[in-house]
């Protein structure tokens, strides 16, 4: 069996989690699998990273100094534990301090220009996952595999969305392909950077943030992979997020569908593009616990056994619902376009969005950090309505959380909705917004952020 393995920042947070990483890689190998392995960064150093460079842009100095000191202390010592042979470590050494003399030039280069560019960034923010593969394939050789790191700049073709790129699926295929296939037919197993990939012309990108999911579903897709293992430090995909409903369980089976509205709507095990390239192809990925390895997880699959109507509920906190409302908007084409014009020429994704049928109201959910852009980009696109009294209102209300309750059975089940708010009215919580899409996977809810743990315990307990 063909199996991509991706191991997640705490997986392989120190020296000894990249022993027992390698470890488990190498026990699932001796069962005669054909393995490749993405790696993360270790836990932390990818913020550490963008910290550095934003330092330097803001001309602190002495601030990205001590960032890079920090992270050759941070995979010194990881190489100290993971490695034994003296020599492979020497030479592991030299490599770190001399890819961390090459972090320095770069920050010291923004330091000079005060400029942080998207390009920068993704070249700065790639050093995490290209100082700890090395150290992990060496470690996997002294596990007795025979392993090879290979930067993922040579595998996976992205366009020029620089902090955000997506990838180029055939180029991909092609370059992966002819790089990867013949050392698994030598036994080889590539070890191979998560979140990073390259354009055509070969610079740096990554692929947004907590991107190594994407990178195994993407290697997934283009090696023809029997399965995708993601590799975390929790029991697979949860009913709930435990610390917040302390009876929370293991999902043992979800949808590409419904496990997509989950990263979509906060869950934070799997990246929200992750699902694409293997729901295509019906690549089973499976949730892993390292620290657990022997719990069967999650399986993500076209058509699960678990037919419950509700799967899960979720949450995306920190947000902020801004309304625009007027009766003057009423019948008035075009209103809605104005609004979301304004907010995505800011940047600006929205969330969630509720209109009234009278049309005198819409309201969205954003970032609650974006709220003071929003609300002046709206004001001025609608300088000449708020003067006519059409528009009566810009406003928002934060901090509030969408409350997202998640599962296929929606669609075909009466009164599902009324059991939601029957529970949450039961306790007394007020809901602020309502949305369903037409796919009827997911029914989300706006509610105060005061009230958000009580939401979500009270749905979990009438139907989980």
């Amino acid at each position: 069996m063909r199996i991509i393995m991706k191991f997640g920042g705490t997986s392989v947070g120190d020296g000894q989690r990249i022993k027992r990483a390698a470890e488990l890689v190498q026990s699932h190998a001796a069962q005669g699998h054909a393995i490749i392995v993405a790696v993360s960064a270790m836990s932390g150093v990818t913020d550490a990273l963008i910290n550095a460079a934003q330092r330097a842009a803001q001309g602190d100095g002495q601030g990205y100094l001590a960032g890079t000191r920090t992270l050759i202390e941070i995979h010194l010592g990881a190489l100290q534990d993971a490695v034994n042979d003296s020599a492979a470590r020497a030479a592991l050494r030299e490599q770190i301090e001399r890819r961390l003399d090459g972090l320095l030039d770069l920050c010291a280069s923004i330091h000079v220009l005060g400029e942080l560019t998207p390009r920068a960034l993704d070249t700065i923010a790639s050093f995490g996952e290209r100082l700890v593969v090395p150290i992990f394939a060496q470690s996997l050789r002294e596990c007795g595999a025979r392993a090879e790191p290979i930067e993922a700049t040579e595998l996976i073709v992205t366009d020029d969305m620089f902090t955000q790129a997506d990838p180029l699926l055939d180029a991909t295929r092609e370059k992966s392909r002819a790089r990867l296939v013949p050392l698994l037919d030598a036994g080889v197993i590539p070890v191979v950077t998560g979140f990073i990939g390259a354009t055509r012309q070969g610079i740096i990108t990554t692929l947004g943030r907590g991107g190594s999911d994407y990178t195994a579903t993407i290697l997934g897709d283009a090696l023809d992979a029997d399965q995708v293992w993601i590799w975390t430090d929790v029991n697979g995909v949860m009913t709930a997020d435990p610390r917040v409903v302390p009876t929370a369980q293991t999902i043992d089976e979800i949808s590409y569908a419904e496990a997509a509205e989950l990263s979509y709507f906060g869950a934070k095990v799997i990246h929200p593009k992750t699902i694409a390239p293997v729901a295509a192809r019906e690549i089973p990925v499976r949730i892993l616990n390292t620290f657990n390895p022997s719990h069967p997880g999650t399986r993500i699959v076209r058509a699960p056994n678990d037919r419950r109507t509700v799967k899960a509920i979720t949450t995306i906190r920190q947000q902020s619902l801004v309304t625009v409302e007027g009766r003057g908007m009423q019948g008035v084409p075009g209103v809605a376009a104005k609004v979301f014009s304004a907010v995505a020429r800011e940047g600006i994704s929205v969330l969630m969005i509720s209109q009234s049928s009278s049309e005198q109201n819409i309201c969205f959910v954003i970032e609650a950090k974006a709220t003071p852009r929003a609300i002046a980009a709206l004001e001025k696109e609608f300088e000449l309505e708020r003067l006519r009294h059409n528009i009566d209102r810009i406003g928002a209300q934060e901090p509030v959380v969408i409350v997202a309750v998640v599962g296929a059975g929606l669609k075909n089940t009466p009164g599902i909705a009324a059991k939601v708010f029957g529970a949450l009215g039961e306790r007394g919580l007020n809901i602020l917004s309502i949305a369903q899409g037409s796919s009827e996977y997911n029914l989300s809810l706006v509610v105060a952020e005061s009230d958000a743990d009580n939401a979500v315990r009270a749905i979990h307990e009438k139907f989980l």
